[in-house]
């Protein structure tokens, strides 16, 4: 009996792409006759014609899946949605504008034969701005110095998962998942395959600065407390320079009584430093909070507008 995958693409306006990749998957799996696969695609309420060549697609293969979200539910809450739905031996997630390499589809595979149950794609070069793979590269840093678990850099969530791990993953029942830190979570071993990305097919990416704050603001508050403990160290160590400043300060006025004149820089330099402090901490405090009233609740990941081949 032939093992079946399943490949999840999630897509906004990719009308340039969807077909592509539709096409370049299909290809794949014929260079794979001992598998079955379904390619579940879900559109998170395009405004162009993705919708329409999803359904065309679908209308004349029945391996193509389509969900149609009934509104757009962000770019972490509707891929997550649709990894959840696929009824394979092994799940592959990627993405729709062919920056996840379709080809290292046979390489996955092949390595979870030979026994892991998590195979994936970590970037060791990008052929995307330079100044951008760089902060991204801080920023994985910091978060894997934070991290209560271990972190894998430069991993996007393209890989293949074991149906055992997905039957895990169903259980975390969480509204807002940050899926690349459940994966580390997880502790199987994992096999992971490097590569460059490319650019994107077509099209502009989706990615703008807040989604980037939010899904890097996420990794910090799922994985870490260090923030929360540092908010109370800088009170600490701020709030000893001030008792050391006005100490100084009385000193200073004692000893030259005549000459010796406070000023008004120094007050308003600390008003403004310590106003700035008080705001990025409660801003962190938020996150959290934030991240708790999700949790509280307990929202659907998705409505489902409609749903074909299934």
């Amino acid at each position: 009996m032939k093992r079946k995958i399943s490949v999840v693409t999630a897509c906004f306006n990719e009308e340039g792409n969807v077909e592509a990749l539709y096409l370049e998957v299909k290809r794949i799996f014929e260079l794979l006759p001992d598998y079955e696969y379904e390619h579940i695609f879900i559109d998170n309420a395009s405004s162009d014609n993705t919708v329409p060549i999803l359904k065309k697609l679908a209308a004349k293969d029945k391996n193509i899946k389509v969900i149609v979200n009934a509104m757009n539910f962000g770019h972490i809450r509707s891929p997550f949605h649709a990894l959840l739905q696929a009824s394979g031996d092994a799940v592959i997630s990627l993405v729709a504008d062919f920056q996840d390499p379709p080809s290292m589809i046979i390489d996955f595979i092949k390595e979870w034969e030979s026994g892991y149950k998590i195979v994936i794609g970590v970037k060791n070069k990008s052929k995307e701005s330079k100044v951008m793979y760089l902060i991204r590269s801080i920023y994985y840093r910091l978060v894997k110095i934070m991290s209560t678990t271990d972190h894998i850099s430069h991993f996007t969530g393209f890989g293949l998962f074991d149906k055992s791990v997905m039957e895990i993953i169903k259980t975390y029942n969480d509204p807002y998942p940050y899926f690349r830190g459940i994966i580390s979570e997880i502790g199987f071993a994992r096999k992971e395959i490097h590569y460059e990305q490319p650019k994107r097919l077509s099209g502009k990416t989706k990615n703008n600065l807040y989604t980037l704050y939010d899904m890097a603001m996420l990794g910090f508050v799922n994985h870490s407390k260090v923030p929360l403990r540092l908010s109370v160290f800088t009170g600490f160590f701020v709030a000893v320079m001030s008792l050391l400043t006005a100490f100084i300060y009385l000193i200073l006025k004692l000893v030259f009584w005549d000459t010796f004149e406070f000023g008004l820089a120094p007050l308003i330099i600390s008003i403004f430093f310590f106003s700035a402090v008080q705001l990025l901490f409660l801003g962190i405090i938020g996150e959290y909070i934030g991240a708790i009233y999700t949790q509280v609740k307990n929202r659907p990941l998705v409505v489902e507008k409609e749903r074909i081949n299934f």
